[in-house]
């Protein structure tokens, strides 16, 4: 007999896959439930951490306020009336150590005395750096003590204070380290005096300080027997500076130091 279906007449459908669904979305929610737990439990643990220590925390945020407030307050209220002041006091020791490179003996000895010392109610470079000791001019004030006593043949003290200079100035640098080569070529010290000129030939590339270190690199070469460092120091200055009044005195020193290879 032929089987038919009732207009209407639908499957009735299985309840499994829902009692699925439902226990799904019931392992969800405990996951989310879970999460959160754990994050109220971290954040709960944290909240306490801050109030357990919230006296060090305040105490150190202080500290750091206080410090930079307190450098602030130190450029703007000491160290930069201190620069002014400073170089306002120096004018008169520079005006003695200009004076003092125009004159000649024992005058020329006693206004680098003066730019050393003071005079005229002033202070002089040494006064500087004892009293503005951390500013741009007692910096300067050493530069200049240095040569003041380089030019008056202290040498020990003009290379301890050329030691105390500090710059990345393109020209007063090299001046500087060249400066203390001087005061050990005067001490009758220069294999130390070559070690100076070589560091102030090399600081900076410029046509006034890199070849008038090369050369007097090369005649110190020459001095303590190295000529083929000092052929090398030559052929590098008229190589790289031939327009210079110390590249038109190489050629003598190349034939010396051609001979001592």
């Amino acid at each position: 007999m032929a089987t038919y279906k009732k207009k209407g007449y639908k499957a009735p459908k299985s309840h499994k896959p829902e009692q699925e669904e439902e226990t799904s979305h019931a392992g969800d929610h405990s996951t989310t439930a879970e999460v959160f737990e754990t994050l109220d439990h971290g954040a709960s643990k944290t909240e306490t951490w801050v109030a357990e220590n919230q006296k060090p925390i305040y105490i150190v945020i202080g500290i750091l306020v206080v410090a930079v407030l307190g450098y602030l307050g130190y450029q703007q209220f000491i160290q930069e009336p201190n620069e002014a002041e400073a170089a306002n006091e120096m004018a008169q020791a520079q005006n003695y150590m200009q004076a003092a490179m125009s004159a000649s003996g024992a005058q020329s000895d006693s206004l680098y005395n003066l730019a050393l010392q003071g005079g005229e109610g002033k202070y002089g470079f040494l006064d500087i750096i004892d009293n503005y000791g951390s500013t741009k001019s007692a910096n300067l004030a050493a530069y200049n003590a240095g040569f003041a006593y380089l030019n008056t043949g202290k040498y020990q003290k003009a290379i301890e204070y050329l030691e105390d200079f500090n710059s990345d100035d393109e020209i007063l640098g090299p001046l500087a380290v060249g400066g203390i080569g001087d005061a050990f070529m005067q001490l009758e010290q220069p294999e130390e005096a070559l070690d100076y000129y070589k560091k102030a030939a090399n600081m900076q590339s410029n046509s006034f300080t890199t070849p008038k270190f090369l050369l007097k690199a090369a005649i110190t070469a020459l001095k303590v027997g190295n000529g083929k460092d000092a052929l090398e120091y030559l052929n590098s200055l008229e190589n790289e500076y031939p327009e210079s009044p110390e590249a038109e005195k190489a050629p003598v020193f190349k034939g010396q130091a051609q001979a001592m290879k």
